[in-house]
């Protein structure tokens, strides 16, 4: 089976017998809902591929191919009046160099918007007349040059605009750094930017232009250009194109069951495999009017594609190309309030909700206006590192982390940010092996009380309970290489509060899964200071009426868990359970759970 991984050309993929998850039978629900439209999805979600679909779908210079690449999609059999209809011109605004000074951001983006108005020209040479003219310092002249040599024709133009957002952020991350100026030229007044759209709007208003189409990451950019562009139509919220973009379940099994046949594997390894997959990779929600998860293509492709060259799971889950999502958590981490946002949303608190996303926000908002908890989640939200969960009380959205990949970068930002020196980090691994290979949590609690700690108590003492201890083990003991790490995992309607359970492709390894239960007893209920606390040896803090009571409350949920988890994994298990109660930011008791 032929993967698409990183091809967004959507006529090689069909031409060369590439697997294509088929969206065409939204065409019809896409002219309906509006002439034009703004479709925001994360960064490697399918975006452009779903453009060069429409592009194949609505270019008249292609239709002797409609049979071809078409006929046997969904659109094949009853195609709308308006495909191969229109002039097609299409900007990717990736491809503009966000370097330099404002003058020299501004002369990239006219000569990139003259460079597509060449390539226009010479695509429809033989249907246009001639006389399309272009100036290299005026990018929106050659503009509306193209559209009067579009007008003097019996078809309109198509615009698709792909990352319509993707260089203002690089100018935006330069802002955030000290260098403003640079993005109120591009955006604020008569930016060029800003004046590039003024000139869209009024392209559509009988010049020529019919429809557009936009796709991008955030609103923030759209936001700045409001009074230039207020007439696109946001569709990335509704539920009839929750799946646009991604992967639905069916579909990965789809390719699994190939794969399978490719590997020869069992029934029962290629159900492990979609298992796998789902908990890696699945769980993105668009709308909160839908329940339906999606896949990340990129993150399924480069898994399917590495499964089917050696018949065996990749062993890092995490695709590299997505890696740079880090930036956007340690982005929203450092603004007021956001490192405490992303510790709740790592700990799966259920106070990550909005009443309703945030859709209007720029670059003053991004870098001037103080931050709240709607601001920030709905901006990890758009860079896809939190997406819908459910509804809580009142009708609030709730936001989670999508799945196990995602996890990951929220673990590792926390711990960088905790932990910057590479010394602890080493002595962390060490400790992290003493539990995965001997049981042995002496080490790694050690270390939470001499390191951790100290930081915690630095930052913020009444943010104090057992889901920052939880977090704290969490961030130091996360390794998507050899186990599936949960946070509260649910066991049959009760929840336990860490589980780590071997890879199931690891576990010819000599690895432990690993059971944690944790509680917390404030300085308060144990009736000593911090002081007091650190004169005392373990036996004398497993003595104190107030942890023997949580020790308690731990052993019984441990005893529960045990057993629901050896139901699940059927005589898999090589299981050691722990009980880890933390006195204030000072000490740890622990004890292991028969």
């Amino acid at each position: 089976m032929k993967f698409p991984y990183g091809i967004c050309d959507f006529h090689k993929i069909i031409s060369q017998g590439y697997f294509y998850a088929d969206r065409t039978d939204l065409i019809p629900l896409l002219e309906e809902t509006g002439d034009q439209l703004l479709f925001l999805r994360p960064r490697r979600f399918g975006k452009s591929l779903l453009l060069s679909m429409l592009e194949n779908y609505y270019d008249l210079a292609k239709a002797d191919s409609f049979t071809q690449l078409f006929g046997h999609l969904k659109i094949g059999k009853n195609p709308t009046p308006r495909h191969n209809s229109y002039f097609i011109l299409k900007w990717d605004f990736s491809e503009i160099n966000p370097q330099g000074s404002s003058e020299d951001i501004q002369k990239n983006l006219h000569l990139y918007l003259n460079d597509s108005i060449r390539d226009f020209a010479l695509t429809y040479r033989d249907v246009l007349p001639p006389g399309i003219i272009r100036e290299s310092s005026n990018g929106f002249s050659a503009f509306k040059s193209l559209l009067a040599a579009v007008r003097q024709t019996s078809s309109q133009l198509y615009l698709l605009i792909d990352e319509y957002d993707n260089f203002a952020n690089e100018v935006m991350m330069g802002a955030e750094n000290g260098d403003r100026e640079q993005y109120k030229t591009l955006l604020s007044g008569e930016g060029a930017l800003k004046a590039l759209f003024k000139v869209i709007k009024s392209a559509a208003a009988g010049q020529g232009l019919d429809r557009v189409f936009i796709t991008g990451v955030s609103p923030v950019v759209l936001s700045d250009i409001t009074s230039g562009y207020n007439v696109a139509e946001n569709i990335y919220l509704l539920p009839e194109f929750n799946h646009l973009c991604g992967f639905h379940q069916e579909e990965i099994a789809e390719m699994l069951e190939q794969v399978a046949t490719h590997c020869d594997l069992p029934e029962e390894k290629s159900a492990e495999a979609l298992e796998l997959m789902r908990t890696f990779y699945n769980g993105y929600c668009f709308s909160p009017r839908t329940e339906k998860r999606i896949y990340n293509p990129t993150l399924a492709l480069y898994f399917l594609k590495s499964l089917q060259r050696s018949c065996e799971y990749p062993r890092k889950p995490l695709d590299s190309n997505m890696a740079m999502d880090r930036g956007k958590i340690r982005s929203i981490a450092g603004m007021p309030g956001g490192h405490e946002l992303v510790m709740g949303a790592l700990a799966e608190q259920s106070s990550v909700g909005v009443v309703e996303l945030a859709d209007r926000f720029g670059v003053q908002d991004m870098l001037v206006a103080k931050k709240d908890d709607v601001f920030m989640a709905s901006l990890l939200y758009y860079f896809g590192v939190l997406t819908i969960g459910g509804e809580g009380e009142f009708g609030k959205i709730i936001l989670t982390i999508p799945n196990l990949v995602i996890r990951k970068l929220y673990a590792e930002r926390i711990r960088d940010a905790l932990l910057p020196d590479n010394r602890s980090i080493e002595s962390v691994r060490q400790a992290a092996e003493a539990l995965f290979q001997q049981g042995d949590i002496q080490p790694l609690c050690d270390f939470v009380e001499q390191k951790y700690f100290r930081i915690f108590h630095n930052r913020d003492y009444a943010w104090s309970n057992e889901l920052t201890v939880k977090t704290a083990f969490l961030t130091l003991l996360f390794n998507d290489t050899f186990y599936i790490m949960e946070s509260e995992t649910t066991l049959e309607r009760s929840y336990a509060d860490l589980t780590m359970i071997v890879r199931p492709d690891m576990r010819q390894y000599d690895l432990l899964d690993i059971l944690l239960e944790f509680k917390y007893v404030s300085l308060k209920e144990a009736g000593l200071s911090g002081e007091q606390l650190e004169q005392l040896s373990q036996e004398e803090l497993r003595q104190l009426p107030a942890v023997q009571k949580k020790q308690e409350e731990a052993r019984q949920g441990l005893a529960r868990y045990q057993e629901k988890l050896r139901r699940k994994f059927a005589g898999q298990l090589r299981l050691r359970s722990f009980s880890v109660v933390s006195v204030g930011f000072e000490r740890l008791v622990w004890v292991e759970e028969a």
